[in-house]
């Protein structure tokens, strides 16, 4: 027994052994950094690091989870990373916008669920090949004919980003210097707010069937069967009855936002671009990635396509120039009491920075960052380890095949994460808002990012994705940091100076030497 326990051990170590060497060179190397810098200079990268990291993280994970289950490589991820900061500054800077938008968006969600219950009844219908064929696309082009009507029948209150003074810019500065404001109201007649509302119903409904009908032809010989599908009934009505109160209580509802302050206004805004994200991911899913799951060319055109075309939308709506997006009041104090020495006299004075190590750290990029990122790493592990889904989705990843066979609706559990992983995208673009500018190109960066994190920690492992993500950002803030400072090296007189460039080439740089030692990355496992 004991020779066999050390047959055993000595069997996991030489199959870890590659990954736990280059873990320990990479602490090491991490570990003399410190001898280069201040100990204060080192601490406070180190926190800058973890920030990045944070954020970098969310957009992986993401990624990560939707490749492991779905082999989906999703190259619009970058893009709805961005989407969910522009939702996010929307609801925050512009309250109003956004509850006149919560109206239509309400009644044309209501049509969209309804989509089983139309495939059901499109089962039961049989049409010639022809017809068949070419009523799914008219009704398609009808659906979004309509809802262009609605949108522009509907009362809504929203910025015009040809003209300077009037532009998302400017909102976003009045907002810097702590002025929470609406625009004017737009005018409409109570017809035109019904037809509006009405419209958005009817073209979500119509896009629904649609949608049903493209499916009924991938699949003309399935029988829906079962029992009758009423909880998509149900939420069609919760969500006609939701979009209806909304409308009736606009004035108020806005007014009350504008007042509740910064605080519960960032809250409301990162909860509602994480739901949007996760809204788009669903259908972006069941409508366009469901079909090309046996071609993963067409998968990478398709959402590349999705890409641009998302980042042309955006520009088309808030224009191209970058927007400010302040910091909410409980991280923006100042004055007396700033900074705050601890974390009382931050809680107190809602203080930006705080005193530490003789140096400031910002409360909302060096703390409240890094705690979310916390918190999401453990939410989402024990959600794949502790839960139902979890165990679907880590045997998914093994063989989707076997957990099909076990009765299991794989395609709601393919629609389930790839909203999740769209979602924490979008809570990572909303939460990115305060700390860049937000801007149509900030998705980019944070991708690639993401993509070499998961090349370094394993592009299927969760925790790689944590891992490759903290050490990409923290390499890339000391690079930083040392072009600062310099770097003492044997033989020159006068301290390096690492370049700008050399900051994304090194962590390139890292992800081939890594490659060359793990295919699979730190944490990635062996096909």
């Amino acid at each position: 027994m004991p020779a066999l326990a050390r047959l055993r051990t000595q069997g996991i170590f030489g199959k870890n052994r590659a990954a736990t060497l280059t873990i320990a060179l990479l602490a090491a190397l991490f570990l003399l950094t410190t001898t280069g810098m201040s100990t204060q200079d080192w601490v406070i990268t180190l926190l800058r690091g973890l920030s990045v990291g944070a954020v970098t993280f969310l957009v992986a994970s993401g990624f990560s989870l939707i490749f492991g289950l779905m082999d989906v490589l999703n190259l619009a991820h970058g893009t709805l990373f961005m989407i969910g900061a522009y939702i996010g500054w929307t609801v925050y800077i512009r309250p109003d916008t956004a509850i006149d938008l919560a109206t239509p968006a309400a009644l044309l969600a209501a049509g969209l669920v309804l989509t089983p219950l139309l495939n059901r009844a499109l089962a039961r219908v049989h049409l010639p090949g022809g017809v068949a064929r070419a009523w799914p696309w008219l009704g398609l082009i009808l659906a979004l004919a309509i809802l262009v009507l609605a949108v522009q029948r509907y009362p809504i209150s929203i910025w015009d980003p040809r003209a300077y003074d009037k532009s998302p810019v400017i909102f976003g500065l009045m907002a810097d210097q702590g002025q929470v404001s609406i625009g004017k109201p737009a005018e409409g007649t109570a017809a035109a707010s019904i037809l509006g509302m009405v419209g958005a119903l009817a073209g979500g409904v119509l896009l629904a069937l649609s949608l049903a009908g493209f499916a009924r032809r991938r699949q003309a010989d399935l029988q829906v069967t079962g029992p009758f599908p009423w909880r998509p009934a149900a939420a069609t009505l919760v969500l006609i009855a939701v979009g209806t109160i909304l409308h009736l209580v606009n004035t108020p509802l806005t007014n009350f936002l504008v007042r509740a302050g910064t605080n519960w206004l960032f809250l409301i805004a990162v909860v509602a671009a994480t739901v949007g994200g996760g809204a788009i991911g669903a259908l972006m899913e069941s409508t366009l990635i469901r079909p090309l799951y046996a071609r993963p060319i067409y998968q990478l055109l398709l959402t590349l396509g999705l890409g641009v075309i998302g980042r042309e939308l955006v520009i088309s709506i808030w224009g191209r120039t970058g927007m400010t997006m302040p910091n909410p009041a409980l991280f923006n104090g100042s004055g007396k009491g700033c900074p705050a020495t601890s974390i009382g006299g931050w809680l107190a004075n809602q203080c930006s920075t705080i005193s530490f190590m003789g140096s400031r750290i910002r409360s909302y990029n060096e703390i409240f960052i890094i705690l979310v990122g916390l918190v999401v790493l453990i939410a989402v592990w024990l959600l794949l380890q502790r839960t139902r889904l979890g165990m679907i989705i880590r045997a998914g990843v093994q063989d989707s095949q076997m957990v099909e066979a076990l009765g299991i609706n794989v395609r709601r559990v393919f629609t389930m994460v790839f909203a999740l992983g769209v979602a924490l995208a979008a809570l990572g673009g909303v939460l990115a808002g305060p700390m860049l500018s937000v801007a149509d190109d900030m998705g980019e960066s944070f991708l690639l990012m993401a993509l070499i994190a998961l090349a370094i920690g394993g592009l299927t492992s969760f925790p790689g994705a944590a891992a490759g993500s903290v050490i990409v950002a923290l390499l890339q803030q000391f690079i930083v940091k040392y072009g600062q400072i310099g770097i003492h090296l044997p033989f020159l007189a006068a301290p390096f100076k690492p370049s700008p460039p050399i900051v994304p080439a090194s962590t390139v740089l890292l992800m081939v030497i890594i490659l060359l030692v793990l295919p699979q990355g730190l944490f990635g496992r062996k096909e």
